[in-house]
């Protein structure tokens, strides 16, 4: 009872729990499978280049999955998808185990679920967004997703201390692609978990209605052109995902793995800290603006990090980007879906994330070769760079964005982007159903 209270904010439904705790269980392998994958593939012989070229059919195929669910899964009710895509973890992670030969993996890399990010691209995404978003209204839809994305943050940082595992394994005479497989197997045994805790979300009626899940319709001009900024965010950050970081610690620095599994650790905490502030920043000034300028000074520390000699310095630069860069997800979630008609939230969720993952896709073998090359300091920088692009158009194009039901007030003129006082999001909800 008191875990309730804690995880689920006030005027949120119960029956999101088992959504929560998957998420929870979810990045907690995601941290530490993202860390691992490159020196579990620099072990079975492969190079950097092969790396990336893994890292992007994961990304590729989470991306074309995400479509399917986003054009035809209004079709299917969300319960059953989500059971689909647990069992699906479940094979790839003994799948990725079993197989050692190159196309074998990238067959799994592609058709599976495999994270090499330090964000969540997978096709649980929509789906578990969807029923967030009809868990609660206004205020409580915002703080749900923080927790959300506070549970993402805290695993996530767990799961990538425990990357030093299978080197504390080969230290006592475990073989270290013994120790490394184990890895991938807990993974699939996770899926298995999330899989029980799937089976306990509740099957509604069919629904009828507003509320009904449907196509894009009257929201589609808004989620195209999110879509298409996002996209940009994500391309930039499929440069420094943390597999690629990982190897560029170990190229720069000469980091070891359980030291890199450290600072993802740390890091994860401070994006996990930052999700609880994010909900307040949110209600004093806006969503947009809580995405925006919590993001450009993250993307000016990345930048600065690439070009530091001190590994010190590099790791205090990171470290504050990691506080301030994940502040943007919970506000970017309750936007989207703020945005859209109810039954079309599953839609929106799909579509605004498949552009993401695509443009995620491609640029970890982009990332990779210019690692492969030596020019260590670009990735970072053409990332940073490229955020700090769509930090500005995303607010020069939604600053004065109201969703429907809204109305301008005086009080949020001279502050852009802030929420009206004439207007709520409870109403808005009220009005759609």
């Amino acid at each position: 009872m008191m875990l309730r209270r804690v995880l689920l904010p006030a005027g949120v439904e119960g029956a999101v729990l088992p959504l929560l705790a998957g998420k929870a269980l979810r990045a907690f392998v995601d941290g530490y499978v993202a860390v691992l994958l490159p020196s579990y593939l620099l072990a079975l012989g492969y190079g950097t280049l092969d790396v990336g070229i893994l890292s992007t059919a994961t990304l590729l195929g989470s991306a074309l999955a995400t479509l399917a669910v986003g054009t035809w899964g209004h079709r299917v009710h969300h319960r059953h998808l989500l059971l689909g895509a647990a069992l699906l973890m479940l094979a790839t992670g003994l799948s990725f185990a079993y197989f050692s030969t190159f196309w074998p993996l990238l067959l799994v890399a592609f058709v599976g679920t495999l994270n090499p990010s330090s964000g969540d691209v997978s096709l649980f995404l929509p789906l578990e967004h969807a029923r967030l978003a009809d868990s609660g209204q206004g205020t409580a839809r915002t703080a749900v997703f923080a927790r959300y994305s506070l549970l993402g943050a805290l695993f996530a940082a767990l799961g990538a201390l425990c990357s030093g595992v299978p080197e504390w394994l080969a230290a006592q005479g475990f073989g270290l692609l013994d120790a490394f497989r184990a890895m991938f197997v807990l993974y699939g045994f996770i899926g298995g978990v999330v899989w029980l805790l799937y089976r306990r979300l509740p099957v509604p009626p069919r629904e009828l209605g507003a509320g009904a899940p449907m196509p894009l319709g009257e929201s589609r001009r808004t989620v195209i052109r999110l879509a298409a900024l996002f996209s940009v965010d994500s391309f930039a950050g499929g440069l420094t995902i943390n597999a690629l970081m990982t190897l560029w610690f170990l190229q720069r620095f000469g980091l070891s793995l359980a030291v890199a599994g450290q600072f993802f650790f740390w890091a994860g905490l401070l994006s996990a800290l930052s999700q609880l502030i994010a909900p307040r920043v949110a209600q004093r000034i806006g969503l947009v603006n809580t995405m925006v300028f919590t993001h450009i000074p993250a993307s000016l520390c990345l930048i600065a990090a690439a070009f530091v000699p001190d590994v010190g310095w590099a790791l205090g630069l990171l470290f504050l980007r990691a506080l301030l860069s994940q502040m943007d997800v919970p506000a970017r979630s309750a936007f989207v879906m703020e945005v859209v008609t109810p039954g079309e939230r599953a839609a929106a969720a799909s579509f605004t994330a498949v552009p993401r993952s695509l443009a995620a896709a491609v640029s970890p073998s982009i990332g990779g070769a210019l690692l492969a090359a030596g020019w260590l300091a670009a990735p970072l920088v053409v990332c940073g760079g490229l955020k700090i692009a769509y930090d500005l158009a995303l607010w020069k194009a939604f600053r004065l964005h109201l969703t429907p039901g809204q109305v301008p007030s005086n009080s949020s003129a001279g502050l852009v982007g802030a929420p009206s006082k004439a207007s709520s999001d409870e109403a808005l909800d009220k009005g759609r159903q």
